[in-house]
Formats: structure tokens, sequence, C-alpha cells
């Protein structure tokens, strides 16, 4: 299983909206050359929502061909129609993706007992690893921990992203589940903490602009040397606040932006960083010597 930094990783753009796949196959020899542990494509943070199916379907099987074998692919692929999230599964594993990450359907808020049937539902569809997704700041949906505990005796769900920011509540997950189950931070902000709880990494927004300070964060943290952890973590301690700013990906993109590594663009209806934030990334941005 994976441990360490892995990337929630930005779809780029060009300032018309299109996938600017140049700067794409950049980000994953960026990431591949900064210790980061896996590449996390099409999720939040990829723009999902905005994609056309093929294009989702085609990033997915670009960072496979990008990254060859040298660094693991996590795809998204999840949908609130579970018949859509088979067929993104499907599809990512057919193109070569290493995992895929299953966020919970959005916006149709389906109790407990229909989280439960889509995750079975989509993981009975593939020979794929699982990682489960729970984010109710953005689903308006959560999936409880026993759900989770439920899950994880699905021989290929083995993992999930806890991205609620409760690190009590993602302790005591762990606590419960068998160890061959592993639970990623998916805040960055409380990755740290939780990592300290027993997290095994972190699906990191801040890792697009600062891989190599993320993968040291979480090696040091893995290793148990947390007084280390949190010295290097104070280096990017501002930009995890920063790059929330706004909704995410719009701060961290126009973070990359600022530092040359992407274009401008981002689709509708999400915008370009409010002016009234530039001040704060970019202090955050020189605090961690990104610029």
């Amino acid at each position: 299983m994976i441990t360490g930094s892995i990337v929630a990783l930005v779809t780029p753009m060009t300032t018309e909206g299109d996938i600017d796949w140049d700067a794409l196959a950049r980000l994953v020899e960026y990431h591949v050359s900064s210790g980061t542990a896996a590449l996390g494509v099409v999720g939040t943070t990829g723009e999902s929502a905005t994609l056309t199916v093929p294009e989702h379907c085609d990033v997915i099987r670009f960072a496979v061909e990008q990254a060859a074998g040298r660094i693991p692919v996590v795809a998204g692929t999840g949908a609130n129609s579970t018949h859509e999230a088979v067929e993104l599964t499907v599809t990512a594993a057919e193109v070569g993706a290493d995992y895929s990450l299953l966020v919970t359907p959005y916006y149709n808020k389906p109790p407990q007992e229909g989280l439960y049937r889509h995750f079975c539902q989509v993981a009975s569809s593939v020979n794929l690893p699982i990682i489960l997704y729970n984010v109710p700041g953005r689903t308006g949906v959560d999936l409880s921990n026993d759900t989770v505990l439920r899950l994880s005796e699905v021989s290929n769900i083995v993992a999930i992203k806890d991205a609620t920011g409760d690190v009590a509540r993602g302790a005591e997950l762990i606590s419960r589940l068998p160890e061959t189950f592993s639970v990623f931070s998916g805040d960055d902000e409380t990755a740290l903490e939780l990592m300290r709880a027993g997290a095994k990494g972190n699906v990191s927004v801040t890792a697009n602009i600062a891989a190599p300070i993320v993968a040291e964060v979480c090696r040091l943290a893995l290793a148990g040397d947390f007084d280390a952890a949190v010295t290097e973590n104070d280096k990017i301690a501002g930009l995890n606040s920063a790059l929330f700013l706004e909704a995410n990906p719009i701060p961290v993109k126009w973070a990359m932006a600022e530092a040359s590594m992407i274009d401008r663009g981002i689709r509708l209806p999400l915008t370009e960083l409010d002016s009234s934030c530039y001040e704060r990334v970019r202090a955050a941005m020189t605090r961690a010597g990104l610029l």
C-alpha cells in the first residue's frame, strides 16, 4: 500500500480552458523527482466536476503513460451515479491506473446503506484497489465510521481519504480498523496530527506547489520523528491555510501560475483567485521558499 505524500493533482489548463497536456507532463515529472509517493488525478483538485467524461478518462490515461510505472496513479473515479462510477472505474483499470479514489456520491444525499451498496457495487466491477474518499464539506453527505468499518471487509477496498479535518474522529476510526486498511488525511492543515494518530500519509493540495516539503513532512512523521516533522511542517503551515481562502483549486492554481508552473486556466463556474487574497498567498509562498 502507498504511504507518504499523494498529490491531489491539478488539471492544468490554458487561459481558454483547454487541458494543457504539456504542463501536465511537466507536473508528473516534478512529482516523480520530488519524492511524491503517488499521483492523485482527476479528483476535486483536478476539477473532475467540470471535465467531460472523455476528458476525465484521457487525463487518467495520460498520467499513467507519463508516469510509466515510476510512481503509482490514483485515479479519481467517483460520481453520484453508481452506473457512472462503475464506468469510470472500469476505464481506469483498463488504462493501467494503480488505485481508484471513490468520493461519496454527492448532491443526492444517499443514506448509509445506499453508500455501502454503492461502494460495494463499484468494487465488485473491477480488480482494482479502491480508496474511499469522504469530504462532507464538498459533497453534502458524510460516510460514517461504522460504514467505513463495514466496507473494510470488502477485499479490494483498502483505504480511505479522510477529508473531514476532524482528527479525533479520524483517530477513532484508525483504532477500530484492521491494520491492513489504511487511512490517509485529506486535509493539509490537520494531516500531521492525523499521521501522529496513525494515518499512513496525506492526499495533499499543498504538494502541488511544495512537493518536496510535503513529502519530507510525511517521511518524518511516518518514521516517528514528530519534532522534525513539526519543524518542516511549519514552513508550509501558512500555505496550508492560504490555499483554502477560496474554493479549491482556485488558490493553488493561482499560486502555481505565480511560480510559473502552469498557465492561469480554470473552468467556470470556478474563477481566478480574488485579488484581495493575493498578498496572503504570496506571503505564504515566500515563507515556504517558493518565491
